[in-house]
This record gives C-alpha cells, structure tokens and sequence, in this order.
C-alpha cells in the first residue's frame, strides 16, 4: 500500500476519532434527560478505535495518534521515514473534524466556545481540578499502558482478529480513569485539533498533550522491545 494511501486512512481515522469522541462530550455527554456522561464518552472514543482498526487497520494499521505511529517506531514495528507523513495526517485530521465539530455544536442557541470542544488542561481547566504534576503522571502513565496493549495485541504471538477489540477497550479503560484528571488525551492530535479551534488557554496548555504522550509512548517501544522480545505481527 502506498504511503499516500496510508496516510489518507489516518487521515480518515483520525478525523473520526475526534468527530467521535469529542463530539460525543460536547453533544450528548450532558443532554437532558437522556445524556451519556463520563461512562458513555469513555466509550465514543474506545468505540472509535475500534471501528477504525477495522476499517482501515489492513491499510495504515490504524495509528490515528502521533504518539502511537512514534511509539511504534521506538519499538521497531513501523519505518521512522513514514512517521512524518502519518503525523501530518493525523493532524490534519483531527482539525477538519474540530472544525466540523464547532459548525455543529454552534448551530444550537448559547452556545459558547469558551467552554471549549472536549479539551485537554490541567490545573484550572482539568474537569477535576488536578495540578499541572498530576496531569503529566497520569498522561505519561495512560499512553505507556496504551502502547504496552497496542504492541502486545498486534504482536505475532498474540491471538490473530482480536487485537481491535483489545485496543478499543484499553482506550475506553484508559479515559475511564483519565478524564476527571485532564480530560483524556494520549494522543496529540486528538489534543491539537479542539486546541486551535477554540484557542487561549488551550493552546497555551496544549504542550503537555504533547511532551507527556510522547515520552510515554517512548517508554513503552523500549519497555515492549525487553517484555516481548521483539515479537510483531509479520
């Protein structure tokens, strides 16, 4: 498969990722009567992945995170030389579906964007109030999990056909756990895309949903090259 087919799948992935699991918080996670809460967005985004893995896992292996495709690499499962052209993708990606995100929640009556698209923050702007040390933590933490499950699941030995299924609810588990802290985002572009949209303090904290899912997607390639012993699905 070419690399321009790859990455318009990340691309595609991605965009849903976000349209999915951000407009699920800012659409329906507090509708009257029938909202689907925390329990409920945990899932959008597990849900996500995993339609996503098999849609389009057979084409770019279904990153649709930066930290995911730089993981990857460290743990020598995917070409350094393609990681640019995935990134961009996943980028580009999670802005159009902001975008698409903000023309939709815009059209109904009050809306302020202010009180942002499903961004990520820490301290004043975490939904639980947690300081800017606990969402580091946790965000390393979360995406070192989240690349441990990936490597594992789509390792030669493991169980062949499930390994979506693994991912999604590793990734429903993950903002189970995360979203009081920072909102959930293991995955910059999924951070990046809301963060332009709306601006301010967003952008302005949007370097932690960088800096942390990468270093904990590094840890991961190298803890996985020890744990697993170099085992990938050929």
């Amino acid at each position: 498969m070419s690399l321009s087919n790859r990455a318009l799948a990340e691309f595609i992935g991605t965009f849903w990722l976000v349209l999915g699991g951000c407009g699920s918080a800012v659409l329906s996670a507090a509708f009257p009567h029938v909202g689907i809460g925390l329990l409920g967005v945990a899932f959008a985004f597990g849900l996500t992945v995993l339609t996503m893995a098999y849609a389009i896992g057979h084409i770019s292996g279904c990153h649709l995170n930066p930290a995911v495709s730089f993981g990857l690499v460290v743990g020598g499962r995917f070409k350094a030389a393609d990681l640019p052209a995935y990134v961009i993708a996943q980028f580009l990606g999670a802005c159009v579906a902001a975008a698409v995100l903000y023309l939709i929640a815009s059209g109904k009556a009050g809306f302020d964007l202010s009180a942002g698209l499903a961004n990520n923050g820490y301290a004043e702007h975490s939904p639980g109030g947690y300081s800017l040390v606990s969402g580091l933590v946790c965000e390393v933490v979360m995406t070192f999990m989240f690349l441990i499950i990936i490597l594992g699941a789509t390792d030669a030995r493991a169980p062949q056909g499930f390994a979506p299924i693994a991912i999604g609810l590793g990734l429903t588990l993950i903002h189970l756990i995360s979203i009081p802290v920072t909102n959930t985002s293991v995955n910059p572009a999924r951070s990046t895309g809301p963060a332009i949209i709306v601006g301010g303090w967003a952008l302005q904290q949007l370097w932690l949903f960088w800096v942390a899912p990468l270093l904990g997607a590094g840890l991961a390639g190298i803890a996985y090259r020890w744990l697993g012993g170099g085992g990938q699905r050929g």
